[in-house]
């Protein structure tokens, strides 16, 4: 049996898990009685940690209370958070660099050796690439993710890439995070249709707007819907091509953002890409190391066949 001190902590870490405990459920993990665990979260309660308990089942539940209590982890959950601390550090949302750093000093500072030598081995093989681009505030971040979670319209000055700036009123559904991207997902009150914003050229307007009814997802599959809306649809030109390589090959070399793949056999896919320049396709799909055939539209494939004879006209 644990004693009170080291029973109390286990107590503790079986409470942070996400869900109801009965105290029979309590009493089992700790091999106590019912009446010990009642006197255990008594304990917790007067050490300042809201324990709520569930009434009808006699469940328990930790709640959110005034501080941090102390997050126990088990050895692959001590390795993840680092891991993420780490990549946090260099990652796509700007001002928690430094904070991700503190963080990881902490853990750091207590991780059995055994779990910081893990650690510091996956490290030691690791080469980050530092976010280049826009970044996201945090507090852009959070301020759409509560909307997102409460259901509150959101009101929000969006900079298009054009440059030019209007205010937005929109039912925020989802944030997808894509590469060195975050989107949000929405429904445009005043365009009544869903829509596709960049976080890193949104400003919230506070306060947020009235609670809506959520909609229906504009598409199950989320992120291939995103993958459509910034690859394809946004763009004068949208193009159909080829590739006579499997889906996961061409996945390899081709970020979401960039187009869609969509498998035909074992060993071709299609790919689906936009831009409103036939110049930039053009170049794009002349630097792929992959076999393709160009289907569409017409005014790309006139273009290749122009470039492609003046550039052997050129060597010749």
């Amino acid at each position: 049996m644990l004693e009170t001190s080291a029973r109390l902590l286990r107590l503790l870490s079986l409470l942070q898990t996400p869900r109801d405990w009965t105290g029979a459920d309590l009493a089992e993990r700790l091999e106590v009685d019912v009446r010990t665990v009642r006197r255990d979260v008594d304990k917790l309660r007067t050490l300042g940690y809201p324990v709520h308990a569930t009434p009808g089942v006699a469940g328990y539940r930790l709640g959110a209370g005034a501080n941090l209590p102390p997050l126990l982890l088990d050895d692959e959950e001590a390795i993840a958070v680092a891991v993420g601390l780490r990549t946090a550090a260099s990652g796509t949302v700007a001002g928690i660099e430094e904070s991700s750093v503190r963080a990881l000093a902490k853990l750091e500072q207590v991780l059995p050796s055994r779990l910081r030598h893990r650690v510091n081995l996956l490290h030691s093989f690791t080469v980050i690439v530092p976010a280049t681009g826009p970044t996201v505030d945090p507090e852009t971040l959070t301020a759409v993710a509560a909307a997102c979670r409460d259901h509150h319209r959101l009101r929000f000055d969006y900079r298009s890439h054009d440059g030019t700036t209007s205010v937005r009123t929109a039912e925020p559904h989802r944030l997808v995070h894509a590469g060195r991207r975050w989107y949000l997902i929405a429904w445009d009150v005043e365009r009544t249709d869903w829509r596709t914003y960049r976080l890193d050229r949104l400003m919230p307007r506070v306060p947020t707007g009235p609670r809506f009814a959520p909609r229906e997802a504009p598409d199950v599959d989320l992120a291939g819907y995103l993958s459509r809306g910034v690859s394809t649809a946004a763009y004068r030109y949208q193009a159909r091509i080829t590739l006579h390589v499997p889906a996961d090959t061409a996945a390899e070399q081709i970020l979401p953002t960039v187009g869609v793949i969509e498998a035909v056999d074992p060993q071709t896919c299609l790919l689906h890409t936009g831009s409103n320049s036939l110049d930039e396709l053009t170049v794009y799909l002349g630097l792929f190391d992959l076999p393709f055939t160009v289907h569409e539209p017409p005014e790309l494939i006139a273009r290749i066949r122009a470039l492609a004879t003046r550039l052997t006209d050129a060597v010749r």
